[in-house]
């Protein structure tokens, strides 16, 4: 085996290790600092190689950060769990998490997946069974070592967002507490694969990379020669994952597994979730904080899918929070965390891309409780004229025929901020519905709610509202918005087809946001027969009859207090985000092929990793559709990845891409592996896939 060009067991010191990670040290609090104190930062003992056993015998490779003191005084000790390789990939990121816990006397452990990085076994799914219950062991195994109290942690992002909830709802006895950030309740409706019971394009572009996750080798340096036995059972293993997923077009027994809305009360450990609102993962916020029945806690700040600590322009001191967590769930410290409001947001003056390059204008917000006796409802009629107001108008259907392109304005479902682009040109073919001028600042809180009286020409199809502020210079900026499929109008389980001409009541929850309407903006309300691209087109293109006066948008307005919670958490200035980036192809109109985003693998990029290998990675991406014909929708996605030390040099090329006709979505999966030159694996698997009311 070769050796890491680090040591195997380091003590971190923690001035020099915290500064070269760009991280303070020391307590540090600002202004009105609260009781409690950060405990002094002390040396840590990293395990760089540490084996798991599970029950069948299968070892998960981990990596193990204590506080120094912690064999001689056991503590609790906090799980990061998910397929991403800890030993070069995640790294630098691991080692972030860790410093904001161990220096101040919580153990952290990062712990592959198994089936992924350098753990054994084989993965074929998202969140598996198999998987959580390795959790579970894994969980067992960390309360019995004796540097241990007891009391075990559970932490993540996304993928380790999720499964923290998951795992929390098995109930293992020695989990006492979760902090799951970027993550979802319910897969069908919370996750990017569905999205308003619409397949949602993340379901490819999540797909192909998922296929990364399952195919990546292990290195040598840690499991040794047997890396490519070990790599060719999991490209062996490796599904075709899209495909298992458009088959499941409905919410059912699939989705149900490991969606914890099945069941709240499965969670017995205490909750705090975390969020930004560039993330449409922050939805599931106001859900769980009314649901659960635990001690729990939600905050929600001007960022997206990331940890606070990394969060740009702006993000939070989050070790201070964190650790007031850890100490009072797995020390029993008395932090006061318990004792303040329930739930904190920030509240925006501006949307992300209104204020971009700049930080995002607002102010820290408190609500004791969730839901919240601080929420009024206002209701806005859409009215004659394209009103919105306060007033109902006569009952008037107007007609919407769905033939534009709506939704090239909303970039992306989640990657990249800001994920919204100004909207004026979305706007310009939709149906809009405008305020007059705001009296004064309108400040909502909460989940918006379109109710809809709408019928359709054809037994399919999509409705999009959006929710927007237009500012007295003209332009509209998203607030929030709603994408359904109107066959999942009554139900996500058994969708039903719409009766041509037939009119409906139906509701457009949208996702959960808070923000400030400014004093002299307008609201504006805009609905279009789809969202593309982040929506797969209906088979055929429909046209939507509106009844005004009858529709309306319910606003969650929230009572400003006279002073607001004190907030003594420091906020960080990093710097400044990347901009937004849109690949647009011909000038589009009826007959025009529009391809939205375009690029090409090229030369694949190379980086050099910590463990003395180097990593390339390139993508080739389409997303192409002639306007007016839906039918015509394409979505292209080929990825390359290779991982070189020495003689160790290995290749996977992995994609998808889906077609359809009115009556099926054609899909082509694929996998290739090189070792050095030599192709040692090839994979094709094409696949017709039935539409279900889709």
């Amino acid at each position: 085996m070769n050796e890491l060009p680090l040591s195997r067991r380091a003590l971190l010191a923690s001035g020099t290790g915290m500064a070269a990670l760009g991280l303070s040290g020391g307590a540090g609090q600002a202004e009105a600092a609260p009781v409690w104190q950060l405990p002094e930062a002390r040396p840590v003992e990293v395990t760089e190689v540490l084996w798991i056993a599970m029950p069948d015998g299968v070892k998960l490779a981990a990596r193990l950060w204590l506080p120094e003191g912690a064999r001689q005084k056991p503590v609790g000790v906090v799980l990061e769990y998910i397929p991403y390789r800890l030993w070069d990939l995640r790294r630098a990121q691991d080692d972030s998490v860790a410093a904001t816990l161990a220096p101040y006397g919580i153990a952290y452990i990062r712990v592959d997946i198994r089936g992924s990085g350098n753990s054994e076994g084989t993965k074929d799914d998202e969140y598996s069974v198999e998987e959580l219950n390795d959790a579970v062991s894994v969980i067992e195994w960390l309360s019995r070592q004796p540097w241990c109290n007891g009391n075990v942690g559970m932490r993540g992002i996304s993928w380790g967002g999720i499964n923290s909830l998951q795992v929390a709802a098995m109930a293992p006895p020695a989990l006492k507490a979760i902090v799951p950030m970027g993550c979802c309740d319910n897969r069908y409706t919370g996750d990017a694969h569905f999205l308003g019971g619409s397949l949602g394009e993340q379901q490819l572009a999540w797909g192909t990379t998922f296929k990364g996750e399952l195919t990546e080798p292990p290195d040598p340096q840690v499991v040794g020669d047997r890396w490519e036995e070990l790599w060719l059972k999991r490209l062996e293993a490796t599904p075709a994952i899209v495909r298992t997923w458009t088959e499941h077009q409905r919410y059912d027994d699939y989705w149900k597994r490991g969606s914890i809305a099945v069941d709240y009360a499965a969670i017995r450990c205490a909750v705090y979730v975390v969020n930004g609102w560039g993330d449409p993962y922050s939805d599931v916020i106001g859900r769980l904080l009314e649901k659960l029945s635990v001690p729990r806690k939600g905050l929600i700040g001007p960022w997206g899918h990331i940890f606070p600590q990394l969060a740009t322009p702006q993000g939070l001191d989050w070790k201070y929070e964190e650790a007031r967590w850890w100490h009072h769930w797995l020390m029993g410290a008395r932090t006061g965390i318990m004792a303040e409001p329930m739930l904190r947001t920030f509240s925006m003056y501006e949307s992300d891309p209104q204020a971009f390059p700049a930080e995002v204008p607002g102010t820290w917000i408190a609500e004791d409780k969730w839901p919240s006796s601080r929420i009024r409802t206002r209701t806005l009629h859409l009215n004659d004229g394209g009103a919105l107001s306060p007033a109902k108008g006569a009952d008037k259907p107007v007609r919407y025929v769905g033939d534009r392109i709506v939704g090239t304005t909303k970039a992306q479902w989640i990657y990249g901020r800001p994920t919204e682009l100004e909207q004026s040109a979305d706007d310009a073919k939709s149906l809009v519905f405008t305020s007059a001028p705001l009296p004064d600042n309108l400040e909502i809180l909460g989940y918006p709610t379109a109710r809809l009286r709408i019928a359709a020409d054809k037994p399919i199809a999509q409705c999009c509202v959006r929710l927007t502020e237009v500012t007295p210079d003209g332009k509209s900026w998203l607030i929030s918005y709603k994408l359904l499929n109107l066959t999942r109008r009554d139900s996500i389980e058994h969708p039903t087809p719409l009766v041509p001409g037939q009119f409906y009541d139906v509701d457009f929850p949208m996702y959960f946001i808070g923000h400030r309407f400014a004093k002299g903006s307008r609201v504006r309300v805009a609905i279009s027969a789809g969202l593309w691209p982040l929506a797969w087109p209906t088979p055929e293109i429909a046209t939507l009859d509106i009844v005004q006066g009858a529709s309306r948008i319910d606003l969650p307005v929230r009572l400003t207090p006279g002073q607001e919670a004190p907030f003594a958490v420091p906020g960080t200035h990093p710097g400044q985000k990347a901009a937004p980036t849109v690949r647009s192809g011909e000038k589009w109109g009826p007959g025009k092929r529009v391809a939205y985003e375009s690029f090409g693998l090229a030369e694949p990029r190379t980086v050099e990793l910590a463990t003395g290998a180097s990593r390339k990675a390139g993508a080739d991406r389409v997303i192409e559709m002639i306007e007016g014909q839906p039918l015509t929708n394409r979505i292209f996605a080929d990825r390359v990845i290779g991982y070189k030390r020495g003689e160790w040099d290995c290749t996977i090329r992995y994609g998808s891409e889906m077609t359809c006709t009115a009556e099926a979505f054609h899909l082509r999966e694929w996998v290739i592996a090189f070792k050095g030159d030599k192709e040692i694996f090839r994979r094709e698997t094409p696949s017709i896939i039935p539409r279900d009311l889709m």
